[in-house]
């Protein structure tokens, strides 16, 4: 049975056709519905998409380290490197390496690092690399003489773009927390590859906080009256539309408006989740539809126990408005990523918990496409065969000083 949307576009009804952990849907929209209007449907109107891009989902460090690597090793003009965490553990070397070699070779090399996420990085290490020619500097340094509000407010980017051709987006920092097991910590994480128009957005988005920080106003001045060189946007290397989203609110809108536009299914991966009251909101609604929504989220070895307390303090209503919970059980969640209807998806640093949305510099890429939103789907659906359920009769019966413990963390969750 056939519906029409609000926008015109044609909705395809299809049973579930697999059973497990989260079944499967068929498509929900009909193959000759174009990705423009996907995007019209799904993201607010202030958010235009770059046309033209080809787009790979990269799972982990295991697959996202080599592919960033290699585009370093090839850079022959330019490279810029965004990161919360640089890490002067193996992989950090490996990078560092990569970036000195280019350096010397006569590659522009910019490296951003934010100064508390690298805080326990040598600075030995980082003056190695300005000396063999990285420019490569911290994001807001540590200084108490400039108030709490500076300290957080922190650069919780990840972009690395190479050429003004490729760029790599997503939640993996430089550390090896993201490593495979036996060389890391083989933290869970996804990235997105991208080639095409977008690729000068995220450059862009580079360069506007580079200036913001390391250039005084009469130099920012200057820049603005006579124009700042960025290199224009690369020809069509595919079909996929992208958004890139550097506003928190903006993120967060998107996610909204995506959720409540959902016609079957609302998937979510969130490293750290404590969502606000529109959030909650919009997830509890669409379950109510009938649309089918799942929360992927830590299970017990989050690297912020504390956040994940917090997390425990919404499952009794979301679980009672028919919304499943899978927790995480190999090692530590560390995605910040969503999927609805298989079409619309989202990948970057956003995380739905306060300092994210009230703080953080944060990016994340939206799209409107179902191939690329098939994969997503795809991987979260993988990742629940890790995963323990969270049964709500079971979690009612928890210790009581488990209760207690959410409870007190929960009225702090504006400032965890």
């Amino acid at each position: 049975m056939e519906e029409r949307s609000p926008t015109g576009l044609e909705l395809v009804r299809t049973p579930s056709r697999s059973p497990g952990p989260v079944p499967e849907h068929g498509p929900v929209w009909n193959p000759g519905v174009s990705r423009r209007l996907l995007a019209r449907y799904y993201l607010p109107h202030r958010h235009t998409t770059l046309q033209g891009n080809a787009c790979r989902l990269l799972r982990d460090g295991v697959e996202a380290y080599p592919e960033m690597l290699e585009a370093i090793r090839r850079a022959r003009r330019s490279i810029r490197l965004e990161t919360y965490m640089f890490v002067t553990d193996t992989v950090g070397e490996l990078f560092g390496q990569a970036l000195a070699e280019a350096a010397e070779r006569g590659v522009h090399v910019k490296v951003l690092y934010d100064a508390v996420g690298s805080w326990t990085s040598r600075k030995s290490f980082f003056e190695g690399l300005r000396q063999r020619g990285v420019d490569v500097r911290a994001f807001k340094p540590f200084s108490l003489a400039r108030g709490l509000r500076y300290l957080l407010r922190r650069d919780h980017r990840k972009i690395l773009v190479v050429d003004g051709t490729v760029a790599f987006t997503g939640g993996v920092n430089i550390a090896a927390h993201w490593a495979p097991e036996g060389q890391g910590v083989a933290w869970r994480d996804d990235v997105l590859r991208i080639e095409g128009p977008a690729v000068h957005e995220l450059e862009r988005r580079f360069l506007a906080t580079w200036r913001m920080m390391f250039q005084d106003r009469l130099s920012r001045l200057q820049r603005r009256i006579r124009g700042t060189f960025v290199p224009e946007p690369g020809p069509r290397k595919g079909d996929v539309g992208l958004a890139v989203l550097s506003s928190r609110r903006s993120i967060h809108r998107a996610y909204l408006h995506a959720i409540q536009r959902s016609r079957k299914s609302v998937l979510i991966a969130a490293g750290y989740f404590v969502p606000d009251r529109r959030m909650v909101s919009a997830l509890k609604d669409a379950a109510r539809r009938g649309v089918e929504v799942s929360l992927l989220l830590n299970g017990g070895k989050s690297d912020h126990p504390f956040l994940e307390h917090a997390t425990r303090a919404f499952y009794e209503t979301l679980l009672g408005a028919g919304i499943r919970i899978f927790e995480w059980q190999r090692g530590v969640l560390h995605a910040k990523t969503a999927v609805v209807d298989g079409v619309w998806g989202t990948i970057g640093s956003f995380n739905l918990e306060r300092l994210s949305l009230a703080f953080n510099h944060e990016v994340n890429a939206v799209f409107a496409d179902p191939r690329l939103g098939r994969d997503l789907e795809d991987s979260f659906r993988l990742d629940c065969g890790d995963c323990r359920e969270v049964d709500l009769a079971a979690f009612r019966r928890r210790p009581l000083w488990q209760k207690a413990v959410e409870r007190v963390l929960y009225f702090f969750r504006k400032v965890l």
